[in-house]
């Protein structure tokens, strides 16, 4: 299945070949005048349509060797921008020699030059705008990949350094971890653990990227990339220190820090950006659509108790960033400080407080609560990035601390205002059956299933299963 970076790719040869088809057969006076699409049987003959789409999937195949449909993370914004220039001017260069050995001597060469240039300036120009774009999320602490370094010598200092002085690529050091001693017997507050328990330690701080900073057992390092797989951690080593571990491995430059990848995940980028779109597209329309709504229920808020008409939570979000969760008010000013006093009456088994007739709740909440209306306002949150439409429900801090270590993968994607639970035992008090949902959700993930559940969620919320 082709990337949705390969199809935009593909798409934009296509787009400059039939601009560069105008330029040629149009006068310049009349390409203000006409659309492209109402002259495209004059301007593009068959011929060169079928040589066009010759040098989109040339140009989708030499991108794809020059490796930049792998993560931009580790790359410079100008190499990229080398690898953009050589991957569209070979494809170019192929298709002249495709043109040459056809003897298609009726392809107009300035045609292909055009197009060949005029390619080459969109994907430069869409690959900066992504990347400043992604780099304006790291630097708000979105999206960042957090690193571990096993060793702590010159090396381990020296690369720690690296990643803190670029924070537009977005690492985040989580900490050392000494092969020698345990973090307890260390004078060096940075050490946080030991290699016995490397990936433990990884897993419960939300690590992406364990890095070996110094020389290793090659049997102890081999057991640490087995268990990384297993929680899809990456592991990467610093060169010349693993002699005969990575034999066919490439170098992989983090800034200008050379590393061997030993592990990577196979990370959906493109099946998440659709994820994004829809989310941005949705969560728009629903806003626009339940404002009116929206403005009744906030005055019936303020109207029904004394209190705020929103009720802002911090709550836990992907890879354990905390983020201020939107709600409609549907209980008392003072809820949280009477949870305490109502703990003996939790009818949910585990970590989760639930309990009928909670008399915290207002006359109001009662109604906004049945029918999911308190939730509207999370529309907000998915607009800023903090939520999806579905994933997990964030939970509070409270609730992560007495997480086990397999708990802690339904903090993996980005939260959402529905579920897989809330659409298959909303009303399950088992706190196994909403941590075994959740996990489900995150080991099988696609766009359908998303689909699948904001179908099911319409027929969960016009029902009034909420409580």
């Amino acid at each position: 299945m082709i990337s949705v970076w390969a199809g935009l790719d593909f798409l934009s040869a296509l787009v400059a070949g039939f601009i560069a088809i105008r330029i040629r057969l149009e006068p310049a006076a009349e390409l203000t005048s006409h659309t492209v699409l109402g002259h495209l049987e004059k301007a593009a003959p068959l011929t060169s349509i079928i040589y066009l789409l010759v040098f989109s999937v040339y140009l989708v195949l030499f991108t794809r060797l020059y490796g930049l449909y792998r993560s931009p993370e580790g790359r410079s914004g100008l190499n990229e921008q080398r690898l953009t220039f050589q991957a569209t001017l070979t494809a170019g260069l192929m298709l002249c020699g495709t043109l040459y050995v056809m003897k298609e001597y009726a392809v107009s060469r300035i045609v292909v030059a055009l197009t060949i240039v005029i390619t080459m300036a969109f994907l430069m120009i869409r690959r900066a705008v992504e990347r400043k774009m992604m780099q304006r999320r790291f630097l708000q602490g979105r999206e960042t990949r957090n690193v571990m370094i096993v060793g702590h010598g010159r090396v381990a200092h020296a690369l720690r350094n690296h990643l803190q002085a670029l924070p537009h690529m977005g690492f985040r050091f989580m900490g050392f971890v000494s092969l020698e001693a345990a973090a307890g017997d260390s004078e060096n507050s940075e050490i946080i653990g030991n290699v016995r328990n490397c990936v433990a330690l990884a897993r419960s701080l939300f690590v992406d990227e364990i890095y070996f900073s110094t020389p290793a057992d090659k049997g102890t390092v081999i057991g640490v990339v087995d268990e990384a797989r297993e929680h899809g951690i990456e592991v990467r080593v610093v060169p010349d220190l693993y002699d005969g571990l990575a034999w066919n491995a490439p170098v992989e430059f983090i800034g200008q820090f050379p590393t061997i990848p030993l592990h990577q995940r196979d990370f959906p980028r493109g099946a998440f950006l659709i994820k994004r779109v829809l989310d941005v597209m949705l969560s728009t329309l629903a806003l626009v659509v339940t404002a009116p709504l929206m403005l009744v229920i906030a005055l019936m808020i303020r109207m029904d108790s004394p209190g705020p008409i929103f009720y802002r939570a911090a709550r836990i979000g992907r890879k354990g960033r905390t983020f201020t969760c939107l709600k409609f008010r549907t209980m008392v000013a003072n809820a949280d400080k009477l949870k305490d006093s109502l703990a003996h009456k939790n009818e949910r088994d585990g970590i989760l407080f639930k309990m009928t007739n909670d008399p915290r709740i207002t006359r109001v909440g009662s109604r906004l609560r049945k029918y999911s209306l308190d939730e509207l306002p999370q529309f907000f949150n998915v607009l800023m990035g903090d939520m999806s439409l579905v994933g997990p429900r964030p939970p509070l801090a409270s609730e992560v601390e007495k997480y086990d270590l397999a708990h802690l993968k339904r903090l993996d994607v980005l939260p959402g205002i529905t579920g897989l639970w809330q659409v298959e035992a909303r009303q399950d008090p088992s706190f196994d059956s909403y941590i075994s949902l959740d996990t489900a959700y995150v080991e099988n993930w696609n766009i359908l299933l998303d689909l699948r559940i904001l179908a099911r969620t319409i027929g969960v919320v016009l029902g009034g299963t909420g409580s």
